[in-house]
């Protein structure tokens, strides 16, 4: 491989046995990918369709819901592509493109959890202040902002680390991050590390720390209140809380074990490194198809029409 092929294009080495399970591996992740894009797909067009839905909560779900396949289109298309392909490859604009989009796309999960832990705070914990706090003109500034607000933080942090040159052509990943990037990186890194290091920490913990103490609040109103109001606010808070803690563990992890060194087999990393774009946009919509009444009710009532069309 000559030296100008070497400086415009990275190798993406992450792959495991390829060669033997190449087809297998293409079948199941083309699988997936279908099933993401269909489940989230139905649940986004119930509460399209439906008027009634047009409610802060669902509208924070389907948000959430376009993030998740949003994330899905960053790395299915290209995964499926490598697969198929005798080499793995990847130019530098567009792996930087690409760990730009995955970093907006887990940004804007939180920032997003924590609008509906804030819609469901306010609506249990102050609910005549609902209303006048949660108006359709905050919906829109909170949506904005979820995307806009993580767009500025890593698009300032990926500008930072086009200036360190490379020593390393291959990322033993599946997919790019900048952070293996600025490790491929033969120049001084500390700016851009430190500055990573802060947008990590901002995009994270404090929607953590918000997110846990409104559903500590909402626990205890629950604990205090009648049984009847207990059940119907556990019912749509625990489809967000479990998301949350979902995501929140799978993200520590591929923080864990991207930045610090340890004996964790590579098969194991590779496992950890995908998760993010397995579980979430797989389960989301399920977990809110199930378990939330409304959705499950117009879904069966969508479905409905196609069962009786079978029978006859």
């Amino acid at each position: 491989m000559d030296i100008n092929y070497n400086n415009t294009y990275l190798i993406l080495g992450g792959h495991v046995q390829l060669s033997k399970y190449r087809y297998i591996y293409f079948s199941m992740t083309l699988l997936l990918f279908i099933l993401i894009i269909c489940s989230n797909t139905v649940v986004l067009y119930v509460i399209y369709v439906h008027e009634s839905l047009h409610k802060p909560m669902y509208i924070f779900v389907a948000a959430l819901l376009m993030n998740a396949l949003f994330g899905s289109i960053t790395i299915y298309p290209k995964l499926l592509v490598d697969l198929l392909s005798a080499k793995q490859t990847i130019s530098r604009p567009a792996c930087r493109l690409q760990s730009f989009l995955i970093y907006v796309y887990a940004a804007s999960e939180f920032t997003l959890l924590s609008a509906m832990a804030f819609d469901r705070y306010v609506s249990i914990c102050r609910p005549l202040q609902y209303h006048s706090l949660v108006r359709t003109q905050t919906v829109k500034l909170i949506l904005v902002l979820a995307f806009c607000l993580p767009c500025c933080k890593i698009g300032i942090a990926i500008i930072l680390s086009t200036n360190i040159g490379l020593c390393k052509f291959v990322l033993m990943r599946i997919t790019c991050d900048n952070y293996s990037l600025v490790k491929a990186g033969c120049g001084d890194s500390t700016v851009s590390n430190a500055y990573g290091l802060c947008v990590m920490v901002l995009s994270i913990l404090p929607h953590v720390i918000f997110i846990l103490f409104s559903y500590t609040r909402i626990l205890s109103i629950c604990l205090r209140s009648s049984r009847d109001f207990r059940t119907g606010a556990l019912n749509t808070c625990l489809p967000h809380l479990v998301i949350f803690l979902n995501f929140t563990i799978i993200a520590l992890f591929e923080i864990i074990q991207n930045r610090i060194p340890s004996g964790i087999p590579h098969i194991v990393r590779l496992i950890v490194s995908l998760l993010y774009v397995v579980i979430p946009p797989l389960f989301n919509p399920l977990i809110y198809g199930f378990k939330m009444q409304v959705i499950r009710q117009l879904m069966l009532l969508l479905l409905a029409p196609a069962k009786q069309q079978q029978r006859e």
